[in-house]
């Protein structure tokens, strides 16, 4: 077995620390960082920060996008979901298949993760953990050093590459050992432990769920969950009303060539961007829903420019929603 290692990056601490901990072993690793865009607001810019706090603590990383990949997993997961819509096992087990992968690709001996036993109630107890490490089919090739010491000896460690006594025993949500290490290796960047998943905000979960019984779960999709209101319409289309000025740029920039942006025709306020089979009825509801959230929400006669090509501009006269017509929408 070669002393070389795949380490999961996430560019929190306990990722930073495991992989530190067996370098210091003279063990030769290769960080990989796995970009997930239905896990993240902003992918890219999260994709920058584990980069710089990866390069800053002295792993090397590679970054990895597997956003299409994961869909299917977010889709059918086999363990379930999370407090929301977050398939944590299915996740952990789906990421270590691509670094096993990795691992052979590189000629690496084995992998290794910053799962602490107990810090996570769903996906880091004893049986999940066990569980991932057989689903993953990396069985004694997976090495988790900061809680080694509590968990089955690895093939690594049998074989010498590692010595466990320099592993770790660490458990439970404590941070107090973890933060010293971090001082000890002079490590001094890494993303919150509050940092979660996006999948676990209960907003944006809605919407997932929504694309999925629909069966329209995209990255396009997705992409467009991230920004502005969401309302399913009663035919079945989909009208998202702008928050501020970033979400109507991004509306507009985001509109397919049959999609239809709706706007006030003469006052500042809200975009509104329309998807799928829109009927006249569908065109009229996304107007009202964008007075209804502009200062003209209580003008009965509010205008409202819409179109699919800039070229063809029409108007309509609509009146605002009522507050329960509102939420009967309201994904």
């Amino acid at each position: 077995m070669r002393k070389k290692a795949i380490a999961l990056i996430s560019g929190g601490l306990d990722s930073l620390l495991a992989a530190r901990v067996v370098m210091e072993q003279g063990v030769e690793v290769l960080g990989v960082a796995f970009i997930m865009t239905a896990a993240s607001s902003d992918a890219e810019g999260a994709a920058r920060q584990v980069k710089e706090i990866s390069e800053d603590a002295g792993i090397p990383v590679r970054m990895i996008d597997i956003s299409k990949e994961f869909l299917g997993v977010l889709k059918d997961p086999r363990h379930g979901y999370g407090s929301e819509m977050n398939p944590c096992i299915d996740c952990k087990i789906f990421m270590l298949r691509k670094a096993a992968e990795i691992m052979e690709k590189e000629g690496a001996g084995f992998v290794v993760t910053g799962e602490v036993l107990g810090e996570r109630p769903m996906s880091q107890n004893r049986q999940s953990l066990d569980l991932i490490k057989r689903r993953s089919g990396l069985g004694g090739l997976l090495l988790r050093p900061l809680s080694a010491k509590l968990l089955e000896e690895t093939d690594p460690e049998k074989e010498g590459l590692v010595d466990r006594e320099k592993l770790l025993d660490l458990k439970g949500r404590g941070r107090k050992k973890q933060l010293a290490l971090a001082e000890k290796y002079n490590i001094r960047s890494f993303t919150a432990p509050g940092a979660s998943c996006l999948l676990t905000d209960p907003g944006f979960a809605a919407r997932i769920k929504d694309l999925i019984e629909r069966d329209t779960l995209s990255l396009d999709e997705v992409d467009l969950l991230k920004y502005g209101r969401h309302f399913r319409l009663s035919g079945g289309a989909k009208a998202v009303i702008g928050r501020d000025e970033k979400d109507n740029a991004e509306l507009v920039s985001l509109k397919k060539k049959n999609d239809i942006i709706l706007r006030l025709e003469r006052d500042p306020g809200p975009y509104g961007l329309l998807r799928g089979e829109a009927r006249e009825e569908d065109i009229r509801r996304a107007a009202a829903l964008v007075v209804s959230h502009s200062r003209k929400k209580n003008d009965e006669n509010a205008r409202v420019q819409f179109w699919r090509s800039k070229d063809q501009v029409k108007v309509i006269t609509v009146s605002p929603l009522s507050r329960r017509e509102l939420e009967k929408l309201r994904i």
